[in-house]
């Protein structure tokens, strides 16, 4: 990066490897770039929150204003259940507050067994095993299964857990986002070539908030024998009848091979899982070197026992959820916003500029709206956004004070339409 580039108009992907900058003047040349964003009140990362991740919060700097809170995945309001919480207090006070060991030498407890066996079943499979993230279930998994000798065969969309874990092979190819037919190109042109190949999707995508298209993936995968390794953090509790995400519309429970997921959203805690065969499991209890060298998830976690049974004990969270989308959905369509492709919880409005972006971040901040920007590299340059992830927890008046906040921003501002 040149010494007097415009820090208005850079990314965070201009500061990974600045040419000639050692560490610290990396990091001095980075934190220009960030007081460059605070001076025009365009930095809202790392928010300081005093409440909680509720539907309402107080932040530091404002404690007299309370904020609609639009930034946390907790999809079905269970962080804040009280009996989820009661099983996380029980949990500690049975075992500690730590388990201070690796599930490998003396870090493996009942309550975990318990939680692998009980997502297994949620996904209607034999076996599973625990990561401390979401995150880690996905690049462990990865570079464990996946070597130079293998092809991934990744969509452009896929969550970078995925990207990290998959790049290990050497052989990395991307698809067009749900492109089935540069899918196909790539399954095709490769099929015989490498020891195995292995397609790489999200259920439900962080960023465009659409749908793998997974029963043409799973066909295509089946037809030139390809693995499939599907994430679906942002569906599981969200799509399908009963909420088992991206799998249960399309009954393809038996059809993926490696499901990945986290307990830090729908399920309101911290942890990452992956299903599959139990062969496949046994293997990565082993193999997978982020689980093998880190500590066990807590005992808080069994908690996540409560929050699985809790999705079909109250289905009307569910339910709830779906109010909340389709009425907010519906009003920022009224006012001429683009949501792009948004077939989930997470509903972003496109911008395009990230500096307009930025600005409209802070001006819904004004207005009482706690939202994420969102910008390049996590979406192309001209495909900034603000994104909006809306709980069961959220009320009728929050999406009011959501719409309104939007109308005054576009007012404020002078623009008939973002698009």
């Amino acid at each position: 990066m040149k010494e007097n580039q415009n820090h208005e108009n850079a990314s965070f992907k201009d500061y990974e490897n600045p040419k000639d900058k050692n560490i610290y003047q990396k990091a001095e040349l980075f934190g220009q770039y960030i007081a460059n964003w605070q001076s025009r009140g365009h930095w809202n990362y790392r928010q300081v929150c005093l409440s909680g991740s509720t539907a309402e919060v107080i932040l530091e700097g404002e404690p007299d204003k309370i904020y609609v809170a639009t930034v946390y995945n907790d999809y079905l309001g269970l962080s804040q259940h009280p009996a989820v919480k009661a099983a996380a207090i029980a949990g500690i006070e049975k075992y500690g507050v730590g388990v201070t060991a690796s599930p490998a030498i003396g870090g493996q407890m009942d309550f975990h067994v318990e939680i692998e066996q009980k997502i297994a079943g949620f996904f209607k499979r034999e076996a599973a095993m625990l990561f401390t993230t979401g995150y880690t279930a996905n690049t462990a998994t990865m570079q464990a299964l996946f070597k130079k000798e293998d092809l991934a065969i990744a969509d452009a969309g896929v969550h970078a857990s995925m990207i990290e874990g998959v790049k290990y092979t050497t052989n990395v190819k991307t698809f067009l986002h749900n492109n089935m037919e540069h899918l196909e190109r790539i399954l095709k042109g490769n099929q015989g070539k490498y020891r195995s190949m292995v397609v790489v999707i999200d259920g439900v995508y962080s960023q465009p908030a659409d749908l793998a298209p997974l029963a043409d993936i799973v066909y295509l995968c089946k037809k030139y024998g390809a693995f499939l390794a599907m994430d679906d953090a942002h569906g599981v509790g969200v799509i399908g009848e009963t909420g088992r995400g991206v799998i249960e519309l399309h009954d393809a429970y038996q059809d993926v091979d490696i499901i990945t997921g986290t307990f830090s959203k729908t399920f309101g805690h911290l942890g990452g899982y992956v299903v599959a065969d139990p062969e496949l499991i046994e293997y990565l209890k082993y193999q997978a070197a982020q689980h093998i060298f880190s500590v066990a998830p807590t005992p808080a976690s069994r908690c996540v026992l409560k929050s699985i049974d809790l999705i079909d004990e109250e289905p009307w969270r569910k339910v709830k959820l779906w109010e909340n989308i389709n009425y907010l959905k519906k009003g920022l369509h009224d006012l001429r916003l683009n949501t792009e492709h948004s077939a989930s919880a997470i509903v972003p409005v496109i911008i395009g500029r990230p500096g307009l972006n930025a600005e409209v971040c802070k001006l819904l901040l004004e207005a009482g709206v706690y939202a994420n920007q969102i910008g390049y590299p996590a979406v192309n340059l001209k495909s900034a956004r603000i994104r909006m992830s809306i709980t069961a927890a959220h009320t009728i008046d929050h999406m009011d004070r959501i719409l309104e906040a939007w109308e005054w921003v576009k007012v404020k501002m002078n623009i008939k339409n973002f698009e």
